[in-house]
């Protein structure tokens, strides 16, 4: 049995709809989808190893099924450069849920590399009632809300039906190198889409997949943050 149905089966058996980030970035990671380098930590010293590892700065978040939203919670802290600020921030992330919400359950820190800024993207799959599964593609970040600048397509999509939704984008000239911006690697994002694409005709109980935002670079991109909600 491979990861994605280990994952998937463990979160079915008990009872949870939301998987967790580090249980959805290790499936993104198995179906080619890239991550930013991570790993979770039990305790200060695990994390401070980890972010030794990964180099510095790094993020630290909370993983809690009973966290959904980890920055109202307090359970993210950005740009930590040392092992000392990285064992601190440790400390504070887990304070900080245990005063949000007492009894949530804590799993461990993720400890995950700071992506360097770049053009945002959001890659998503929803499970449509008439459709099935449908495959989006906009701009990412704050821009999703402010611009509804997105696109969709029913899955399984082609490579030509991907390239579409990236090239039919009103904002495609930010992603084309508009101005001084460089421009993105559209093959990267298409190969995104295709890999998306197939995960969720692969496991059609994945009722919404979120990976916001992809930072597209000149040169491939990295999902900085990845959400798997089961039916």
């Amino acid at each position: 049995m491979n990861q994605t149905a280990k994952i998937i089966n463990q979160a079915k058996k008990e009872n949870r709809k939301a998987l967790l980030e580090t249980e959805a970035k290790t499936i993104c990671t198995e179906y080619g989808i890239p991550v930013t380098k991570f790993n979770l930590a039990k305790n200060q010293k695990e994390a401070a190893a980890q972010a030794d590892q990964i180099g510095y700065p790094v993020v630290l978040k909370i993983v809690s099924p009973d966290i959904i939203h980890k920055s109202d919670a307090g359970g993210v802290i950005v740009n930590l450069k040392t092992p000392a600020e990285v064992a601190n921030g440790y400390n504070k992330i887990i304070e900080n849920v245990k005063k949000y919400k007492p009894d949530a359950k804590i799993v461990g820190v993720m400890v995950q590399e700071m992506a360097p800024q770049s053009t945002e993207v959001i890659v998503g799959a929803i499970k449509d009632p008439q459709f099935g599964q449908t495959i989006m593609f906009g701009l990412g970040g704050i821009f999703v809300e402010l611009l509804k600048d997105v696109n969709f397509r029913v899955a399984p999509i082609t490579a030509e039906d991907a390239k579409e939704m990236i090239t039919r984008l009103k904002a495609y000239p930010l992603l084309n190198g508009y101005r001084n911006a460089p421009p993105a690697d559209i093959n990267a994002l298409v190969c995104i889409l295709l890999n998306t694409s197939r995960l969720v005709m692969d496991y059609p109980e994945i009722k919404e997949l979120d990976l916001n935002p992809v930072m597209a670079y000149p040169k491939g991109a990295k999902t900085v943050d990845a959400r798997i909600i089961l039916e």
